[in-house]
């Protein structure tokens, strides 16, 4: 598998920066991921060799962070936290706002590839609690009318 020559530097970056190469993982499948907008088979297989791991032990580690994700997702994806701060103030119905709003179960893609939506555990948001976060972007305090908002605001910068 062939990356490209931006996301190729980036790795070897990565490599001489960790003495023990299994340390690189997650932020190779970051850089991936954020390159390729998923991690497809190849792309874990190449991964793991590159880092001496068998590919279960990358699917593992897949598996257990909710931002590693096997395939694509919206040009804006929106990770709701339901973990116990943003859940006592409302991140329960926050998500279930959002599903019905974007019409989407958890995981799904809109038609239009601009919206996916996943209920996650935490963001280390606690304080600002209820949150979401989009992409990279953290969004506090959120109700339900500054929900659709921020999706009409989204919407309106899809390009």
């Amino acid at each position: 598998m062939q990356f490209t020559p931006q996301l190729e530097d980036k790795l070897k970056k990565l490599m001489r920066n960790y003495p023990i190469k299994r340390s690189a993982l997650i932020p190779m499948l970051l850089f991936a991921q954020d390159e390729q907008g998923f991690l497809s088979q190849e792309t874990i297989a190449e991964i793991a060799g590159r880092l001496e791991l068998t590919v279960p032990q990358v699917e593992e580690t897949i598996s257990y962070y909710s931002m590693l994700r096997k395939k694509p997702a919206g040009k804006y994806h929106l990770q709701v936290c339901t973990n116990i701060s943003c859940l006592l103030r409302g991140g329960e119905e926050l998500f279930e706002h959002a599903r019905k709003k974007l019409r989407l179960a958890p995981g799904e893609t809109t038609p239009d590839n601009l919206f996916s939506l996943e209920e996650v555990e935490c963001i280390g948001a606690c304080a600002w609690a209820p949150a979401i976060q989009v992409n990279y972007q953290f969004h506090h305090e959120l109700t339900p009318e500054r929900f659709d908002q921020l999706i009409r605001e989204l919407e309106r910068s899809r390009t």
